[in-house]
């Protein structure tokens, strides 16, 4: 079967950053589903692992990456319980697996979703990473109750990425909170406004911008943005007894004392924790995708797709790679088989 990797981490623009290769197609075994891909979507975890996987080295086989993906079930391991062969189905897979760049991919029917009946296939592949993402650290780290929370205030650092996208619309449309996200450029703010944030404010003066609207400080953070540059002025909003939580790895060491004297916890989000451990919740995963599937079906939330590239070609990957990396993405960019 068709699939497209690479063997060394060449700069996007490089001739063999991708590459196309031709591998078995994989059989179901256990709790495993074998799915037909029919669309892919591309996230900042993607490029990150093309460009530090194979540093300096050429490996002997190619590094098959990719996390998002929808499909049909073509067959399925003896094992399985939830899904039967011809169930389409949406996930974003395991990082310490094979990734779903591939015809026919393999996946542990535990966190995997019904895919939505009522969206596009491209409409659909935008969601999963993003959405699992989303909604751990709102519900799950942050421990926000799904609900009534209009007496509670969020701050979403770096809103119009794919995953600010939708904490937004969880943070507004099914948990009811004060939200305010950050932007810097128009576009980016007019995203955010679309998404449903209360607020729009700018990171590059953040403190400032969030005092200018009246906030002393916020009750809940969730940072998806550089988290060295930000850590000051996450420290000074949150309030005390606060909780922030962020997705993105710090470069240099974070000073936690300041969080002391307010009594505040800061977690972590990384929403292959589940699949890499095999931790006893683990099919929490396909509870949280059947969630998204029934609000985007039900309308409450919408899908994050901004850019869709027809076919499954090396082209097509680099051109969503170069994208991403120019840091200028908003929402989603989706390649349909």
């Amino acid at each position: 079967m068709k699939a497209i990797g690479f063997k060394t981490s060449f700069p996007i623009n490089e001739k063999d950053s991708f590459i196309e290769v031709e591998i078995d197609k994989p059989v179901a075994i256990g709790n495993q589903l074998l799915v037909k891909v029919e669309a892919v979507s591309v996230n900042p975890v993607d490029y990150k692992v093309r460009v530090n996987s194979a540093k300096n080295v050429v490996l002997d086989e190619a590094k098959i990456i990719g996390w998002d993906a929808v499909g049909v079930v073509e067959s399925i391991g003896a094992d399985v319980v939830l899904f039967k062969e011809g169930d389409r189905v949406f996930y974003a897979g395991d990082i310490t697996k094979p990734g779903t760049n591939t015809e026919y991919h393999l996946i542990d029917e535990r966190i995997v979703g019904l895919a939505p009946k009522s969206k596009s296939t491209a409409e659909i592949v935008a969601m999963p990473l993003t959405s699992l993402t989303a909604w751990e650290a709102i519900f799950d780290r942050l421990k926000i109750s799904v609900g009534d929370n209009s007496n509670k205030s969020i701050l979403i650092i770096g809103g119009a990425g794919g995953v600010g996208s939708i904490a937004i619309q969880l943070a507004k449309k099914v948990a009811n909170m004060e939200v305010i996200a950050t932007a810097s450029r128009k576009e980016t703010i007019n995203w955010c406004l679309e998404m449903g944030a209360d607020v729009v404010v700018n990171h590059y003066d953040l403190v400032d911008s969030v005092r200018k609207l009246g906030y002393k400080n916020v009750d809940y953070i969730l940072n998806l943005s550089d988290v060295d540059y930000h850590w000051d002025g996450i420290c000074e909003l949150i309030k005390p007894q606060g909780h922030v939580c962020g997705i993105v790895e710090n470069k240099s060491e974070l000073n936690l004392d300041i969080l002391k004297q307010k009594s505040a916890t800061y977690s972590w989000e990384f929403m292959f924790t589940r699949s890499m451990f095999n931790t006893d919740d683990i099919e929490e995963q396909h509870n949280i995708l059947n969630s998204i599937s029934k609000l985007m079906d039900d309308g409450v939330i919408s899908s994050t797709l901004t850019k869709e590239l027809d076919g499954f070609t090396v082209e097509n990957f680099k051109e969503v790679h170069r994208y991403l990396e120019s840091g200028k993405a908003i929402g989603k960019s989706v390649i349909v088989f």
